[in-house]
């Protein structure tokens, strides 16, 4: 029976009652956490404008992320490349993989410019790494994996040899399809069995009544975002003195389809299945609350529940980076 790893999507969410400033550095605490209970990678997410997320520069966070930590892997989750010149992204991550051989991921997103363009810049960028375009060039560079919640995304990873993270949180429908695309193009571009991660959207707590209240308040944000009015997170006492609209209750009910919440026995449960029925032995764990106190605790019960080596799996350091040379860079 494979082990299911567990890994961290970390968005920097701010709460009302707390700072952007305040929720960079919970991402570093969170991320030492996470080390110690035995996650296998830590991805910073990119996201510009908006007062819910702090983690507008992934890169100068996972670079923080990595002097705070020593064994598991730090990356983006990720660079939305249409923004940025494939050559400085190179040269970010080579200096990146240089101080920290063996450890660096570059999650790569499509969002963000024109998409006709990407497949030409993803391919750009793998030259870089792959051929030592870049300098300076890292002895072990850093594993790439392209993000995506459609099938476009997930044929060209499979396409070009790169690893896949399908974001069930942004699309729960449709993940089967895609992982079916990449893994019978990856197999016949490289050779070899692919396997790919699951991100999913995740609140526990000590009882399913709280992790209730966390998740109604993750709703609420997303509901209200969704018409118009982009906030940080509600903390629990506005929350709960919060009077629904029938267009947030709407909202709301969408996205509870995308979130796993409940008591650590029901989650454990719930995500098991979801892996099973994508085929990944990885899950990349999103989790949103307005309190890090929350957050922090939804992932120490997730470790619990699913009895995670404490430090991380023996191969996380050793795991080198694929960048595939001889795998054609798609047009």
């Amino acid at each position: 029976m494979t082990t299911l790893r567990l890994s961290v999507l970390d968005q920097t969410p701010v709460g009302e009652d707390h700072t952007p400033d305040q929720a960079l550095r919970a991402s570093v605490d969170l991320a030492r956490a996470a080390e110690d209970l035995g996650y296998t990678r830590y991805w910073a997410a990119e996201h510009h404008g908006s007062p819910g997320f702090a983690s507008s520069a992934p890169e100068i966070l996972a670079g923080a992320l990595l002097a705070h930590t020593s064994r598991m892997r730090i990356g983006t989750g990720g660079v939305l490349l249409p923004r940025y010149e494939p050559a400085k992204v190179a040269e970010v991550f080579g200096v990146l993989a240089s101080l920290y051989p063996g450890r660096v991921d570059l999650g790569i997103g499509r969002a963000g410019g024109p998409a006709r363009d990407f497949p030409r810049r993803l391919a750009d960028l793998r030259a870089l790494l792959g051929e030592g375009g870049a300098v300076p060039h890292a002895p072990v560079p850093p594993q790439m994996w392209l993000l995506g919640a459609g099938r476009e995304s997930a044929r060209l990873a499979g396409l070009v040899g790169t690893e896949f993270a399908f974001g069930h949180f942004f699309s729960p429908v449709g993940g089967r399809e895609a992982f079916e695309d990449y893994r019978e193009r990856f197999r016949n571009a490289t050779g070899r069995p692919a396997g790919g991660a699951l991100a999913v959207r995740v609140v526990t707590a000590d009882s399913a009544g709280r992790a209730e209240e966390l998740a109604r308040g993750l709703l609420l944000w997303r509901a209200r975002k969704d018409l118009g009015e982009d906030a940080p997170l509600p903390s629990y006492e506005t929350t709960r003195r919060h009077r629904w609209t029938g267009a947030e209750l709407a909202r709301a009910e969408v996205h509870r389809t995308a979130l796993v919440s409940g008591a650590p026995e029901q989650v454990h449960a719930a995500l098991t299945a979801l892996a099973a029925s994508h085929g990944v032995d990885e899950l990349i764990v999103n989790t949103l609350t307005a309190d890090p106190a929350d957050r922090r605790r939804s992932y120490e019960l997730l470790a619990d529940a699913f009895a995670l080596p404490p430090g991380g799996p023996e191969t996380t350091v050793a795991h080198a980076a694929r960048v595939p040379a001889s795998v054609p860079a798609g047009r």
